[in-house]
């Protein structure tokens, strides 16, 4: 599949294929004659059922799970909004590779296939607070890239990132689609200091009095405000949804990165979860505004599909119940009664 427009994506997001409701009874019968009292395994149970509509299995497995991590640098890094420089993005994606960050550890632990794709990390996307960060055939560019690296195949998909600066433009994009200004969405990301942290506010309000012409196309705002890790991912979630395949999203980043197409149509997230929540400020408010309830709260801010990754053993370990529990006519086990 390849985008040659911002129509093209619109099409699309009209168009969508959905989860199967035959699997997802299925699996909801099959639920209610567990050996256990209805409902007993609260989200659990509701977690098999939603990878059985999605998955169109009555009983859903989870045999290959990917992780996609994007990688972009951010121009509007140079406004100082960072603890790090953006050097750091290259070095993660090589301890990435050699196996030495923590999501390797976890996707190690989770049965996952990792796959980290940076995107033009020489060539940072441009400073949105005086220009637009990309055009549109970049951003196209970025977002094919996403589109094509999940498996025809994939059980379960996996979506994190890593990129300097890339909280200022999540916030950015939250600012300019749910409104509030930095003041809103900018929070600490890496560990800005008070300082840091009045420029990277700064710095989102004059992106959206620079761009506020172009405010009420959520896809324009997708390019202008956005990052190629960010399009990257948003590329993903709609192959994801093409192939029907469940996706568990990661932190801040990546649930900002699909707000674009959620302002398009809010059932194109029908076939994503919150892997958790982050404790980047921001974060829990944009989830509930996508009506999205985050699996997992565990102060997490790291990004790279950390928090989402474990969320992984939260889906093996409801598949374990919905698979391997006997029914009560299996057990000989009375059932309840009227």
């Amino acid at each position: 599949m390849q985008f040659d427009s911002l129509d093209d994506i619109r099409a699309f997001c009209r168009d969508l294929p959905e989860g199967d409701d035959r699997f997802a009874d299925a699996a909801a019968r099959r639920q209610q004659n567990l050996t256990k009292p209805p409902g007993s395994l609260g989200r659990l149970e509701a977690l098999a059922i939603w990878l059985a509509r999605w998955q169109q299995r009555a009983e859903p497995r989870l045999e290959r799970v990917t992780i996609a991590v994007f990688a972009g640098n951010h121009g509007i890094a140079e406004r100082g909004v960072s603890a790090y420089p953006q050097a750091v993005t290259k070095q993660m994606v090589a301890n990435f590779t050699a196996g030495g960050a923590a999501i390797n550890q976890i996707a190690r632990l989770a049965g996952a296939e990792l796959r980290v794709v940076p995107i033009e990390l020489d060539r940072p996307t441009r400073d949105f607070s005086i220009a637009p960060a990309m055009d549109s055939d970049e951003f196209l560019a970025a977002l094919d890239i996403g589109y094509g690296t999940v498996p025809q195949d994939c059980d379960l998909l996996t979506i994190g990132e890593m990129g300097i600066a890339n909280t200022t433009t999540a916030a950015a994009l939250c600012a300019a689609l749910l409104g509030g200004g930095g003041a809103r969405w900018a929070g600490r990301g890496t560990g800005v200091d008070d300082s840091g942290l009045t420029r990277k506010r700064a710095a989102i309000d004059a992106a959206l009095e620079l761009h506020r012409a172009i405010l009420g196309d959520a896809l324009a705002v997708a390019a202008a405000l956005g990052g190629r890790e960010l399009a990257a991912l948003a590329g993903a979630v709609l192959a994801a949804r093409s192939r029907r395949i469940p996706v568990l999203l990661d932190g801040f980043v990546a649930t900002a990165a699909v707000l674009p197409l959620a302002r398009l149509t809010p059932a194109i997230l029908d076939h994503c979860h919150a892997g958790h929540v982050s404790a980047e400020s921001g974060h829990r408010e944009l989830l509930r505004e996508l009506g999205l309830a985050p699996l997992l709260d565990l102060d997490m801010r790291l990004g790279e599909a950390s928090g989402a990754a474990v969320a992984i053993l939260l889906l093996r370990a409801a598949l374990s119940c919905h698979g391997g529990m006997a029914t009560f006519a299996e057990a000989g086990v009375s059932g309840a009664g009227p």
